[in-house]
């Protein structure tokens, strides 16, 4: 038996159990991992909540993102062994001492990158890779807008962006926050409780607007976001911490210059064994190399999940958080 966090129903922080559960031996494909830390992400409030439903239903584990140690292969696992130091995103169950993996998800650590700064910057480490290098293909005739600058993909894109020579604009809601996403990459930061985004970007950019917003809020900065772009530029819409986003007008796009629109996810990009290694071989190489440094900024017991997810939906959070078994 080992310990994990279970939603019996959901519902708000509370519903988080700390029980007891057993973990299955590997099946052919499997891996069994023991856990060292566990990236927490927004979208794990979003299945807490019911917002995203539950593949399976309730029970389960929250959590998409961890890395650990190898302890079994099941049946036709020939890329791993007992001992390697494992990382991966998806699928759901992070939250929890040990689990089972599927092993085509499981990719290993390099050495230079230890088990909690891998464990919380896979998912988000892998956003900002698709969102950048794939998405839209930044580069230095660039000018971008990103939403939360001080959040967990907001500072791995923004030291990514300015590495590619882009024009990095930036929002976030408190002069610390605005601090640190300035020492991350951001040429151009813009409180969004004090100042007006659209018209600041307008100021920014001379009235020509970005040739792409990368927005995870939402509700809040829609559809302010369309009118921060150039005509023909791109919204990248990937997801929604102030609430999702309804009964979304397409004819706004055409009145607001021809724009594109998009709601990647990053399971769609890193769907095959082949992409998942390019995605993550990317991310590795520029934080080994130092382009991109990862910061975990908070760590919290994994027990005391209910308190790490009231303090990253209250905003008190920045970069990247860590539960530890």
């Amino acid at each position: 038996m080992v310990q994990a966090i279970c939603v019996h129903e959901i519902g708000g922080p509370d519903v988080m159990r700390w029980e007891k559960i057993d973990v299955a031996e590997p099946g052919p494909g499997e891996v069994r991992i023991h856990q060292t830390a566990i990236g927490l992400n927004f979208i794990d409030t979003y299945f807490r909540s019911g917002l995203y439903p539950a593949p399976n239903g309730t029970p389960f584990s929250p959590g998409n993102e961890g890395a650990g140690i190898v302890q079994t292969v099941g049946e036709g696992v020939s890329h791993l062994k007992p001992g390697d130091r494992v990382a991966y995103v998806g699928p759901l169950g992070a939250y929890a001492q040990e689990r089972l993996v599927p092993a085509d998800r499981l990719v290993v650590i390099p050495d230079g990158i230890d088990d909690k700064t891998a464990a919380g910057m896979m998912l988000k480490g892998m956003t900002a890779q698709y969102l950048l290098r794939q998405t839209f293909r930044v580069g230095p005739e660039t000018t971008l807008l990103f939403h939360a600058a001080a959040g967990g993909v907001g500072l791995i894109a923004g030291q990514w962006a300015a590495h590619l020579g882009a024009t990095v604009i930036g929002t976030a809601g408190s002069d610390d926050k605005i601090a640190l996403a300035q020492a991350h990459g951001y040429q151009h930061m813009i409180n969004y409780r004090t100042e007006n985004f659209v018209e600041r970007v307008k100021e920014i950019t001379g009235g020509k607007g970005c040739d792409v917003v990368y927005d995870s809020v939402g509700h809040d900065t829609c559809p302010g976001s369309l009118d921060c772009l150039k005509p023909r530029g791109l919204w990248v819409s990937f997801g929604q911490s102030s609430g999702p986003i309804r009964d979304f007008n397409l004819a706004l796009l055409a009145q607001k210059g021809s724009l594109f629109a998009t709601r990647p996810t990053l399971f769609n990009y890193i769907a095959s064994r082949e992409d998942l290694e390019a995605t993550a071989g990317e991310l590795f190489d520029v934080v080994l190399k130092g382009i991109v440094k990862i910061e975990v900024n908070q760590e919290y017991r994994l027990a005391d999940a209910a308190q790490a997810h009231r303090d990253l939906e209250g905003r008190k959070t920045t970069g990247t958080t860590v539960l530890v078994p």
